[in-house]
């Protein structure tokens, strides 16, 4: 996207100044026109009421991807710590540069987040790009699009990966409208066509029976949001350096659209907590009832574990959605999943295949979670994980 300024249309109000993050706008007598800051980021574009700011899309065929290097990574944080999102968006990252020889850099927005550039590098990005201020202390979508534009813009990344989490798929459709990139949403697998040096991108489709593969051969940056628990996490280096840029922003409070009162943290218990769990064990169809799942609920406990569930059991309204694994809940990457009483629907499949270990119990002996099992047993879930609970809790008391 690119913008110019109709001088005969403006009335000189000044509303274009306040939005602007890099301050890539001033006035010249009494008409707004745009300096050699301005990163074309269309943040000013609203706030015209003249009509006097237009915006001009390019044309994909005008677009030269030559000039378009390096893979970026935009990290999320929470409590001045990177997500595991992130991590693992440099893990796969790194792989990507490494074949198209280009650099992994990396992007942090914030309000004192320095040491998560630090971070980022130990993980590594080769360089990071650091926008430090106040008003980004908290995810907003009009700042952060703002920023992140501007930067792209400026720099011209040849991919971009941003995590299919709820800030990601907010974000990430944002930017590509603005910058006139395609994008990719909620991918699960990503390699590199180094002939036509392609990003090839797969995502489940058509409610996760096939997986499609796409390409975007004429727009950059190549954009695609990825499944959290899907990669492998990058190797911390605590010894790794590289640079780390820091991006001027000149930031209005009063020009964003929505204010944060007030955060206020859901407590779920911690037998919830499956985006992070080391061991889920998750209760499916086979438990017959709702009252049933106390069997898994006493197994997780025995072992410290997460409580999870098929679709099946959250449609039947045995257990809250907050539990459910699979392509439409949470994809996890525990080190040990126990699967019970759960057929192996491909969408529950999708959401828990990259587990290091799983361990199925089914009394069908041709269900497909076997497939994928690590270990499988076939029986009745009533005699066996009770029985499972029992021997654990002996041995582990």
């Amino acid at each position: 996207m690119l913008i110019r300024i109709i001088p005969e249309k403006c009335t000189g109000c000044k509303l274009c100044l306040r939005p602007c993050p890099y301050a890539g706008v001033e006035m010249v007598g009494e008409v707004a026109v745009l300096n050699e800051r301005c990163t074309f980021c269309g943040a000013c574009v609203p706030f015209c009421k003249s009509g006097a700011i237009e915006v001009v899309q390019r044309q994909l065929t005008s677009v030269d991807t030559g000039k378009y290097r390096g893979v970026w990574v935009i990290a999320e944080h929470d409590n001045g710590v990177l997500r595991s999102s992130t991590i693992e968006l440099l893990g796969e990252g790194r792989k990507l540069a490494d074949k198209l020889q280009a650099p992994l850099e990396g992007v942090v927005l914030g309000d004192g987040v320095q040491p998560l550039a630090e971070d980022m590098i130990r993980y590594g990005a080769d360089k990071v790009y650091v926008a430090d201020h106040p008003v980004l202390s908290r995810y907003r979508t009009g700042p952060y699009a703002d920023v992140t534009c501007g930067l792209v813009n400026k720099k011209l990344p040849e991919i971009i990966l941003v995590s299919a989490s709820t800030q990601g798929r907010d974000l990430a459709p944002r930017l590509a409208a603005r910058i006139g990139a395609g994008l990719t949403a909620d991918c699960t697998a990503l390699e590199i066509d180094p002939d036509q040096r392609l990003l090839v991108q797969t995502r489940p489709a058509f409610g996760g029976n096939l997986m499609a593969t796409i390409h975007c051969p004429n727009a950059r940056p190549q954009m695609a949001t990825v499944r959290p628990n899907v990669m492998k996490k990058a190797a911390l280096d605590p010894g790794r350096v590289g640079d780390i840029e820091n991006v001027p922003v000149n930031l209005d409070d009063r020009a964003v659209a929505t204010k944060i009162l007030e955060v206020i943290r859901q407590e779920e218990g911690k037998e919830v907590n499956l985006a992070d769990a080391q061991i889920i064990v998750s209760g499916g169809r086979g438990l017959g009832k709702a009252e049933n799942f106390q069997l898994i609920r006493n197994l997780a406990e025995v072992l410290g574990a997460a409580v999870g569930a098929s679709r099946a059991t959250v449609d039947a309204g045995w257990i809250p959605a907050y539990h459910q694994v699979g392509q439409t809940g949470k994809t996890v990457q525990p080190k040990l999943y126990i699967a019970c009483g759960i057929s192996g629907a491909v969408q529950h499949l999708a959401g828990m295949s990259s587990s290091d270990t799983i361990v199925a119990i089914n009394k069908d002996a041709n269900a497909p979670i076997f497939d994928v099992a690590t270990y499988g047993i076939v029986g009745d879930l009533f005699e066996i994980v009770p029985a499972l609970t029992s021997k654990l809790k002996e041995l582990l008391s």
